[in-house]
């Protein structure tokens, strides 16, 4: 059984004086879209590591494989952002919830990718994440606005971007209509309600 998402709750009350957190900067109706080198339409961005959520994402829920039709954009990922620049962060393989890290152990051998271990869920592992990906020489971080963030929640994937200071990409309809619940709803009619009122997410940090 998966366990509670805490951060996620805790984090969520950021929207409340800041609503912009939870907005991409880009947006693709399935991850078959997303563009492979990542560039974002009128930004510079110097892409050299991608975040890359699971469930809903790339694979159905809870499956350790990548769903097939998107199995050729998924090589073309890995072939673009090689080694240590793509990583797997989920908030089922890889947390607590993976007992003894074996589902994550699983995932990145079946995948041939890195599957970070995390304590806290997304979007609360920012600190986690970066500190992964700092201490791998080759994906050569300099600034969290070398960072790509993909996934299908606002208030997990993206709003993490957004706090990390990275690229958030929303993919709003995932892998499949049949998952859609109603915070996936909910999600979608706030995005559109900020973006008619004007709402942009921040711009990435420049910095680290």
């Amino acid at each position: 059984m998966i366990g509670g998402n805490l951060s996620a709750t805790f984090n969520a009350l950021r929207v409340l004086y800041d609503p912009s957190l939870c907005l991409p900067h880009m947006i693709i109706p399935t991850f078959a879209q997303l563009p492979v080198p990542l560039r974002f339409p009128g930004q510079k961005s110097d892409i050299r590591a991608v975040i890359l959520d699971k469930d809903n994402c790339i694979s159905e829920n809870y499956a350790l494989e990548v769903y097939g039709p998107y199995k050729d954009k998924f090589e073309a990922l890995k072939a673009a952002y090689p080694g240590n620049r793509l990583l797997i962060v989920s908030n089922s393989s890889g947390t607590q919830d993976d007992k003894d890290g074996k589902e994550a152990a699983l995932l990145s051998q079946t995948l041939s990718i890195p599957v970070l271990r995390h304590n806290v869920k997304k979007p609360g592992c920012l600190d986690e994440i970066l500190a992964h990906l700092r201490a791998c020489p080759d994906v050569q971080l300099e600034s969290p606005s070398q960072i790509a963030v993909v996934g299908d929640r606002l208030f997990t994937d993206v709003m993490m971007a957004n706090m990390m200071g990275a690229w958030g990409v929303w993919v709003r309809d995932g892998v499949d209509v049949k998952y859609s619940s109603a915070f996936s709803g909910f999600e979608k009619g706030l995005h559109d309600f900020l973006v008619k009122r004007g709402y942009q997410p921040p711009s990435p940090q420049s910095k680290a």
